[in-house]
């Protein structure tokens, strides 16, 4: 279900909007004066990012006002991998727990990636069977980012490995959907992975888009 936006995530998706706008401005614009317009436009939507998230107007600047060009979603990737009926979880440093996954790098594939972050966060060498959803990111999770993301939700198969603690998860198990654990849900909630449960037992599943 689509979660309903607040006055605050309101003015976060204006700022977001405003950057968006000013930085093709600044790609395709060529007047100088139009060009120090785009500017000004992209320096206000970082304070009010700065403003409402109660962020530093410093660290709002690296996150959103330094790509270049047409500005496009982030691509974040989450696996879904299970066995028993029951679905892998990794636990992170905060003490949550999450579907493997993570930012896409810029020099590989989703599938690729998929497999890389697996390999990572819980150890384990898989295969990329099935993609279960392309999700917009801020129809399903909280908080609202100041970029915009698109989640790829995929279905895999172990082929090997074992879990070994390392910098980003300290911990890996399969869990029930009855029993999960607090979940990092900026990350994955808990609609999500029911619809990955819902997945690994409908052997027609067709992608999810939103």
């Amino acid at each position: 279900m689509e979660a309903k936006m607040d006055q605050r995530e309101q003015w976060l998706a204006w700022a977001v909007e405003l950057q968006s706008l000013a930085q093709a401005g600044l790609h395709y614009g060529k007047d100088p004066f139009d060009l120090e317009r785009y500017e000004r436009i992209r320096s206000i939507a970082a304070e009010m990012v700065s403003l409402q998230g109660e962020i530093p107007l410093d660290k709002v600047k690296d996150l959103f006002c330094c790509e270049t060009g047409y500005q496009t979603p982030k691509l974040d990737t989450r696996a879904a991998i299970f066995q028993n009926g029951k679905i892998l979880l990794v636990r992170e440093s905060s003490g949550l727990w999450s579907l493997p996954g993570g930012w896409v790098d810029v020099d590989i594939s989703v599938k690729e990636n998929v497999i890389k972050e697996v390999k990572e966060e819980a150890g384990l060498d898989v295969t990329a069977d099935t993609v279960i959803a392309v999700q917009d990111r801020e129809k399903h999770n909280r908080p609202v980012y100041a970029w915009k993301v698109c989640k790829v939700f995929v279905l895999c198969s172990v082929t090997g490995g074992s879990f070994t603690p390392n910098i980003e998860t300290t911990e890996s198990r399969y869990f029930g959907l009855e029993e999960l654990p607090p979940l990092s849900e900026d990350k994955n909630s808990q609609e999500q992975i029911e619809m990955c449960f819902a997945a690994y037992g409908d052997q027609n599943w067709k992608t999810l888009m939103d």
